[in-house]
């Protein structure tokens, strides 16, 4: 039978051991995919690898690693579409916990601390909305929150700059495009989420595995809105009666 060789990612942070890259020879079958070759590794070579994954089928984002230098999701990727040995570690955008494990924990506080959705006083499910405007958003709802964006993206991964990365970008866009909502996050985003040192390079729009336009559709529109708001002299007025009134109620 075809086998191939698959380096995986060998470190667990409590033994204070360097991490190194571990080498397993692999059956290949026809269609298997990369999640099939580290759990094969797991339940017959090394039991003592640590990895995440659950549903298997490219919906639940809980697999994704960094496979040949280029984050995916290991069961979305096939063995012979790599064309040679394969190369397995974990998003080094993120904390690691062992081996291909890491730590997103951080994402699901970012989350929170994007202003809700909010809509006029007195309004009331179910909302009646014309579908251009579902539309707007619908792509955005396709995230599996595997976070390849946030790992591919240079900003988080090398400078630590603050930004809250693409994944809450397209978070605050989902509700800055909703018709019924009256808030503007894109201010958020520009004074408190980092939002300016996105340099829209593309590269997180390139390994959405939802084929999200990250960068054409959320990112950039949010950034017009955070310049609009923050430079435009009628909509800095617009936004000053809107304030005063809202104080009044």
């Amino acid at each position: 039978m075809k086998s191939v060789k698959i380096s995986v990612y060998r470190e667990d942070p409590t033994t204070g051991e360097k991490g190194h890259f571990q080498e397993f020879d692999v059956p290949v079958k026809e269609g298997m995919v990369v999640l099939d070759a580290i759990r094969y590794i797991e339940e017959n070579l090394d039991t003592t690898l640590s990895s995440r994954w659950n549903c298997k089928a490219s919906r639940c984002g809980s697999c994704a690693a960094e496979i040949n230098g280029r984050p995916a999701l290991m069961c979305g990727t096939r063995i012979d579409s790599l064309h040679g040995n394969v190369r397995v570690e974990p998003m080094r955008a993120f904390p690691l916990i062992k081996d291909l494990v890491t730590d997103v924990s951080e994402n699901f506080e970012i989350d929170r601390s994007i202003p809700a959705y909010k809509p006029e006083k007195g309004t009331k499910a179910p909302y009646d909305m014309k579908q251009i405007d579902i539309e707007k958003t619908k792509e955005f709802r396709k995230c599996i929150e595997c976070f390849l964006c946030m790992d591919v993206c240079h900003v988080i991964r090398a400078h630590k700059s603050g930004y809250v990365g693409p994944r809450h970008v397209v978070k605050a866009a989902s509700l800055d495009m909703h018709p019924k909502d009256t808030l503007d996050r894109s201010s958020h985003l520009n004074q408190k989420g980092g939002l300016g040192f996105c340099n829209i390079t593309k590269c997180c729009q390139e390994v959405c595995p939802e084929g999200i336009r990250i960068t054409d559709n959320a990112i950039i529109p949010e950034k017009e809105r955070a310049v609009d708001s923050t430079y435009d002299p009628l909509m800095m007025f617009a936004k000053k009666v809107k304030e005063e009134n809202e104080g009044k109620k």
